[in-house]
């Protein structure tokens, strides 16, 4: 039940003909005294209907079919039009004492029928005002009556006539589509006319529907004048902020698309140019420069390989592609093949445990012992060593101590409260934000194949229903079952406790591990 501002395909040549037609006459509306007592009235919900106004209508037929029937069975084929406010639906019938008391008498043109709806062109003529209710039902019958305007002071009326065109043509400025509606309403009326005038300038904002009917309502031309002039004032205002609006948005679009053109053609120059290539060609070489200055397994290589040639097939957008660039990120920042070389002066141990430690001779002398065993056999791996003592007597600060005697990188992650065993044996692939194990990490950051790796607090390991972390560290740490050690997101091969030895450089299974493993009362060093 609402009057549209925009016209329908179906009228466009109904419209055209109609107006053709009474541009030969510029004299529309009834005479005063032609104009019916009685007649009956349709609600709209968007906005009022004002006189002077040639819109298409569109009503639900169910509804309004009978009224629109009696409409053209009289002579006149007037109908009155009454504003109603927050009608919920096009489907719902409003009660009688929710239309507006002022409404417009318009007259029908070519009614027709269509997809539920009837849809015809509505020719506003004169005001009226309801005085008494004939019919409450659909379809609703009033007797009215046609307010008459009171004689105003020509000078002021012309001066706000002036007024109201000034706005209108700053309007027709600010928004073009209201061009052919200015050409509509000049085709049959002039600026002498001020009272078509000012609800054809209320009829052209965007105001609320009740602010619209409140102009309807005023039938002084002065005053109505005055609360036009202020709607459009206000209409003029929003165009213009949402001009400003609308301009610093398009440019900072442009400049936008300007700078992402640019540098697309930039990236085009320079790869014409050999001077750089595109983000999928730098990911490949970098990992391949990464991997060539390393020493992998065969094994690692040909995994290395594979990925790498599914990197390039893949597309960038593709969710695959991200996580095989990942992949080959940890998979070519471990070490492989790199280590520190081992130390093995025992005075220099021993000025290294003095210098860090008081006391602890009997700790002391173990460990001299361990490094003495190692300089015999060339290497340290697969010996345990324990340190039992209470929080604070220096369990963790050996770490450190002992890998400045072996000369080699010092790491330590804490266990206390750990639960899942993905910390230990990394997650798969396939998960959202997977990572290797913090074994993996360590060997990362410290960008050596055996470093002194601290495991501190590990009498507070836990266990829950992601895992048992203790039973994976065991794995880790057991040379018996390390050998063939597998990382569930690297998904290759490690042998941990052979690989650190100095005698093992050589060997032609260079991967990373560890070598010797500590076990104190709540830390553990992993050599």
């Amino acid at each position: 039940m609402n009057h549209d501002n925009h016209s329908l395909e179906e009228f466009e040549e109904d419209l055209t003909e109609y107006i053709g037609e009474n541009q030969k006459s510029k004299d529309l509306a009834l005479p005063q005294q032609s104009l019916p007592k009685q007649m009956y009235v349709l609600p709209v919900s968007n906005r009022p209907f004002f006189p002077a106004q040639v819109q298409p209508v569109m009503v639900n037929q169910n509804h309004w079919h009978e009224t629109l029937k009696r409409v053209g069975e009289t002579d006149h084929k007037l109908l009155g039009i009454c504003f109603v406010d927050d009608l919920q639906s096009d489907q719902s019938v409003p009660q009688s004492d929710e239309l507006a008391e002022v409404g417009c008498a318009v007259r029908v043109h070519h009614a027709q029928n269509k997809d539920g709806n009837v849809q015809f062109i509505a020719q506003g003529l004169q005001r009226f005002r309801i005085v008494r209710w004939l019919r409450r039902k659909p379809p609703y019958l009033v007797e009215v009556e046609y307010p008459q305007e009171p004689e105003e002071d020509a000078d002021e009326t012309k001066a706000y006539t002036l007024a109201i065109i000034s706005a209108i043509k700053e309007l027709l400025r600010t928004n073009p589509l209201y061009g052919e509606e200015v050409k509509q309403y000049l085709s049959r009326f002039g600026p002498e006319d001020s009272s078509p005038l000012t609800d054809f300038g209320a009829s052209m904002t965007s105001a609320r529907g009740q602010e619209l009917q409140d102009i309807l309502n005023t039938v002084p031309l002065l005053r109505r004048m005055e609360k036009v002039l202020l709607l459009m004032r206000k209409e003029l205002e929003v165009a213009r902020l949402q001009s400003e609006i609308s301009e610093e948005v398009n440019e900072k679009v442009q400049k936008h698309q300007r700078d992402f053109f640019l540098k697309e053609q930039l990236k085009v120059i320079q790869r014409e140019l050999g001077m750089s290539k595109d983000d999928k060609t730098a990911d490949a070489e970098r990992f391949d420069a990464r991997m060539a200055e390393l020493s992998p397994p065969e094994a690692v290589q040909e995994r290395f390989n594979d990925e790498l040639q599914k990197l390039q097939i893949l597309e960038q957008g593709s969710p695959e592609y991200g996580v095989t660039r990942n992949y080959l990120d940890w998979l070519t920042q471990v070490p492989w093949g790199q280590h520190s070389e081992d130390q093995f002066d025992l005075a220099e141990g021993r000025r290294i445990l003095d210098r860090d430690h008081d006391g602890l001779d009997d700790v002391k002398d173990r460990i001299i012992e361990f490094l003495a065993e190692g300089t015999f056999k060339g290497e340290v791996s697969g010996s345990i060593l324990l340190l039992v003592g209470p929080p604070g007597v220096g369990k963790t600060s050996i770490g450190h101590s002992v890998a400045d005697a072996l000369g080699r990188e010092f790491y330590r992650f804490s266990v206390g409260g750990m639960r899942d065993e993905a910390e230990i044996k990394g997650h798969r692939r396939t998960y959202i934000g997977a990572m290797p194990g913090k074994f993996v990490q360590a060997l990362k950051d410290t960008k050596v194949a055996n470093p002194v790796i601290m495991l501190d607090e590990i009498d507070k390991i836990g266990t829950s229903y992601q895992g048992d972390p203790a039973s994976a560290l065991l794995e880790t740490l057991d040379p018996e079952q390390n050998k063939d050690f597998l990382d569930h997101y690297l998904d290759v091969r490690m042998d941990y406790p052979r690989c650190c030895s100095s005698a093992r450089q050589t060997s032609s299974t260079p991967f990373p591990g560890h070598c010797w493993t500590g076990w104190m009362s709540s830390a553990c060093l992993a050599i």
